[in-house]
């Protein structure tokens, strides 16, 4: 989940790479959304940052998060996760 804030919008430089890691390991294992922390009350401890923050989940649970876009650090955490 990319957590953004309302202000600067979600961080399109990273798609491109979940698109390709998500072509690499196949479309059922890695799922990709967005979330606004200004809107959602669950993501307050994420507001007024201004970096984004890339929270991994698995059946419910937060397993790992990254700040900031580390285009290295989020392939491993993903690759890791997966």
């Amino acid at each position: 989940v990319d957590v953004f804030q309302a202000w600067c919008g979600p961080c399109k430089t990273v798609v491109d790479l979940f698109r390709k890691i998500r072509n690499e390991v196949g479309s059922g294992l890695l799922h990709f959304a967005v979330a606004e922390a200004d809107s959602i009350d669950a993501l307050e401890k994420y507001r007024g940052k201004c970096q984004p923050v890339f929270l991994f989940y698995a059946g419910g649970e937060l397993l790992a998060a990254v700040r900031g876009v580390n285009a290295p650090l989020l392939q491993k955490t993903i690759l890791e996760q997966l």
